[in-house]
């Protein structure tokens, strides 16, 4: 008989509604909000909505197909997505769209007829999917934990990672791979790695991070000799000096800024915009829900935003499954980042990357990334297996010996 509730209750909680219901919400309101941006304020026409309508479409199929891979099989197919995400990665730079290069100075797009394709986009579930291997693998074989098998669990990492940043690099684009970065610090700090290594390696990077603000303010000549674009360090000076040229490069961060505070509490309505801000349906979407519906509406959407990271974090602790813990902890970092990196820029207070709204922004890239990794966190519940047998051990994937 406890056999049987045991598999009554494996059966109902299968699947995670929770999640699925508050992605579906943040479409809904991706898609209204999109058509408002394009249709009403830029007179796009329906067009752009009827796009972003296919790839929330397509984006659902990715979350089905996703969830019917268990941990075992992601483990194995770990290193063959790692493989062909850094083959398009180095395809698309002899390859990339050179219209789009020229316009934005990033080289990290196909182009296939009327569709666009960003394989880093796509690199992102897959760099968490491996790295999270690495680190079950290195915290099976290491169950005594000491500062050398800290440092060399840290060195995996950074060398599996490094020459995806560099590709990344070579395309421009700095936004991804900052990106990347927020995946392998969140990774870092989930995997057990000792504060006595953690304090001493975050306070070097919040040190270089300083040193190459004050660089792009007072010496940007260095930092375009060692690799860095005078677009980019355009925005670290808007950044810090938002009104300085309002014709100019800080144009884009002020028109957000304005369109926003002028939406105050509520908002001017649905469809209404009386400030024009570049690239408002992708990056900038978040200007669109400040003006439309005010204060209210934003917090409403990261309240949201708060819910679903909820969500996946509870669905973490109830699976109890190592590798799965790091794989949620990467798509969790990913989605956070996201959203504080968007949000953050839209208002002024962190520099201007291409990060675009999970779930809302238009694009299709960024859309199917973000479903890969719901997907992802589906799939712990989809396959969990204690619900049918053990509802006390973790159920873990460390020991290569299950394989």
């Amino acid at each position: 008989m406890q056999i049987n509730r045991r598999i009554a209750s494996y059966q109902e909680n299968r699947i995670d509604y929770g999640i699925i219901l508050t992605v579906l919400l943040l479409c809904l309101m991706g898609l209204a909000i999109v058509y408002a941006t394009t249709a009403m304020i830029s007179n796009q026409g329906i067009g752009p909505t009827l796009q972003q309508a296919l790839w929330y479409a397509l984006g659902s199929l990715v979350v089905i197909i996703v969830m019917q891979f268990d941990s075992e099989q992601y483990w194995k197919l770990s290193i063959y997505l790692y493989g062909i995400g850094l083959f398009l990665l180095v395809l698309v730079l002899f390859f990339h769209d050179r219209q789009t290069a020229m316009m934005t100075g990033a080289k990290s797009w196909f182009k296939l007829g009327p569709l666009s394709f960003q394989p880093s986009e796509l690199m992102k579930p897959a760099l968490i999917i491996y790295l999270s291997r690495l680190v079950t693998e290195h915290n099976s074989q290491n169950t005594n934990r000491t500062i050398k098998s800290d440092f060399i669990l840290i060195g995996k990492l950074l060398l599996t990672s490094a020459p995806v940043l560099l590709l990344v690099q070579m395309q421009n684009d700095l936004g991804t791979n900052l990106v990347m970065l927020s995946i392998i610090a969140g990774l870092i700090l989930l995997s057990g790695v000792s504060w006595k290594i953690l304090f001493p390696v975050f306070s070097v990077g919040l040190l270089v991070g300083g040193g190459l603000i004050l660089l792009a303010v007072f010496f940007p000549d260095i930092l375009l000799k060692i690799g860095f674009q005078p677009y980019q360090l355009g925005r670290i000076t808007t950044w810090l000096e938002p009104f300085s040229d309002t014709r100019g490069e800080s144009y884009q961060l002020v028109q957000s800024i304005l369109a926003i505070g002028s939406g105050q509490l509520y908002g001017k309505g649905f469809g209404i915009s009386e400030v024009p801000v570049p690239v408002r349906e992708s990056d900038f979407i978040f200007t669109t829900i400040g003006e439309n519906f005010g204060f209210f509406g934003a917090a409403v959407i990261l309240v949201i935003y708060f819910v679903l990271i909820y969500q996946m974090v509870q669905t973490c602790f109830e699976t109890q499954n190592e590798y799965y813990t790091y794989i949620s902890a990467g798509v969790i970092t990913m989605i956070l980042f996201h959203v504080l990196e968007n949000v953050g820029m839209t208002i002024g207070l962190l520099p201007i990357t291409g990060v675009p709204l999970p779930f809302i922004s238009q694009g299709g890239s960024a859309i199917l990334s973000n479903m890969v990794g719901v997907g992802l966190i589906l799939s712990m519940r989809y396959h969990h297996r204690s619900y049918m047998f053990s509802a006390d051990e973790p159920y873990m994937y460390g020991d290569r010996s299950q394989f």
